[in-house]
């Protein structure tokens, strides 16, 4: 069994480590031994806390044998992107500038995952600042694709997506400002969740677009996925754009099905200028929805059109209020895309920022009006799977697509809405995977679960595992 404990679920390890049929210790011991052989190549830590992960695995058995459980992530080896605080541990948030950075607190979510038992094995690598979709870092190097190592992870929490994909950790937590959990989750091939604007506390994470972020969870199953979540919402007096509403069980209904819900189909934006083969498989993974029992509805979200150039003017913009300074006094610290990107804050007028907030107003009408017909909106996650690093800016694959300007197109809706959005792997092209994103009304995550969870039982995509293999010549052994 050994093994193979870098690539078991949370559902499938917890009982082991409840019933004390497997160590905390034994399996933090496979995910570093997992690390130390395959990171040199994937680049998905900034990060690895070598001898806090074994002191928490060394706890967390001492407490489970006094019969101190705390619930399905206690002994768990879990990755943070580096732009949650971690009392003592360095937080760069993939930048030159705050590379010396060492909280004294930590955030809220990491402090939530402590408390529930999980052992940090590190902090992930990301796009600089959070600000970008591929991962291409140039201070700590690119994330590398398990799938196909010469293709990006996308971004910006493309480390932990790469990681959790590779088995170099069981789960983590991401950031997603215009589709940062979805689009590494659909690239990688594995399930990642943006939840409603306010379930997570964002306190002690990198404010990159304080009205678009979001915290994630991000994990090789749905179940997991909910786990996650579960342990990390919740109300936050530190941060006050957190809901005081009640968090629910995610799992209550996970196994309920989609008989008899209504599934909308988007007449527009989602399905235009798709690579054909995503387009082919997300069709037949819509209907398999449909096959068990779903109905599926044509729904119209006339104004999509628009949110890109919205998100863009405030994504930017807000950015930028938080870096003026360092823009100021260290533009050369900045990757050149990012330092980009931040420049468009600047030349982005108040009347402009304020219609881009009317669009966004118009486009949660939209999603308002959709919901009242059905119960979730089915869509690709990308439009293309990953594509080779270092031609991002060039098009490529067989739809001639720009990565850098299409691959948040599809995500960016929800995250401007505010609405709980799931990318699970539906199927692959040319060896990579595909996502298929999930989103539904505001604060009904587990109606979003449950859907993801009716088409992840009836099909394996879920299971399959990138054939990368652990090498000696690489290995990294932690003494």
């Amino acid at each position: 069994m050994s093994d193979q404990l870098h690539y078991m679920t949370i559902s499938e390890l917890a009982p082991l480590i409840r019933d004390r049929k497997l160590s905390s210790a034994e399996l933090t011991e496979a995910v570093l031994a997992r690390i130390g052989q395959l990171d040199d190549r994937l680049a998905a830590f900034i990060t690895v806390t070598v001898d806090q992960a074994r002191s928490q695995a060394a706890q967390a058995d001492e407490k489970i044998a006094r019969g101190l459980y705390h619930g399905p992530l206690h002994g768990i080896p879990v990755g943070l992107k580096d732009l949650f605080d971690v009392a003592g541990i360095p937080c760069t948030f993939g930048s030159k500038i705050w590379r010396g950075r060492v909280p004294t607190q930590d955030s809220t979510a990491a402090r939530r995952m402590r408390e529930a038992g999980a052992v940090l094995v590190g902090k992930h690598n990301l796009h600089e600042f959070a600000h970008g979709p591929t991962n291409e870092n140039p201070h700590f190097g690119t994330v590398h694709n398990p799938w196909m190592l010469e293709r990006i992870a996308g971004g910006s929490s493309g480390g932990t997506a790469s990681a959790i994909a590779a088995g170099l950790s069981t789960a983590g937590l991401g950031s997603d400002t215009g589709g940062s959990v979805r689009i590494p989750a659909s690239l990688c091939g594995i399930v990642g969740i943006k939840p409603t604007y306010g379930r997570i506390s964002r306190h002690g994470m990198l404010p990159a677009s304080w009205s678009l972020d979001h915290a994630g969870a991000m994990a090789r199953s749905v179940l997991d996925c909910a786990l996650v979540l579960q342990t990390v919402s919740g109300f936050d007096p530190l941060d006050p754009s957190t809901s005081r509403r009640p968090v629910p069980d995610f799992t209550f209904d996970l196994e309920a099905g989609v008989r008899g819900l209504r599934l909308g189909v988007p007449s527009n934006h989602f399905f235009d200028a798709l690579e054909p083969d995503v387009a082919s498989v997300v069709e037949t993974a819509i209907g398999i929805l449909q096959s068990l029992g779903a109905r599926l509805v044509k729904v119209s979200l006339p104004n999509l059109s628009y949110g890109p150039s919205a998100v863009e003017a405030i994504s930017c913009s807000e950015r930028c209020s938080w870096h003026d300074q360092w823009m100021k006094e260290r533009p050369q610290d900045y990757g050149i895309d990012v330092l980009r990107r931040m420049r468009v804050g600047v030349l982005v007028r108040a009347t402009e920022y304020i219609n881009a907030q009317k669009i966004r107003a118009v486009i949660q009408s939209d999603f308002s009006t959709a919901f009242r017909q059905v119960d979730a909106i089915i869509t690709p996650t990308t439009a293309m799977v990953a594509p080779p690093i270092g031609k991002t800016f060039q098009p490529c694959g067989p739809a001639a697509l720009v990565p850098r300007h299409t691959l948040a197109r599809l995500t960016q809706a929800a995250s401007l809405a505010g609405i709980p959005a799931l990318s699970l792997p539906c199927g692959l092209s040319d060896g990579l995977p595909v996502g298929l994103q999930i989103m539904g009304p505001s604060w009904q995550e587990a109606a979003v679960f449950r859907v993801a969870r009716a088409y992840e039982r009836e099909t394996d995509w879920h299971l399959r595992r990138p054939e990368i293999a652990a090498d000696s010549r690489y290995s990294r052994p932690f003494q």
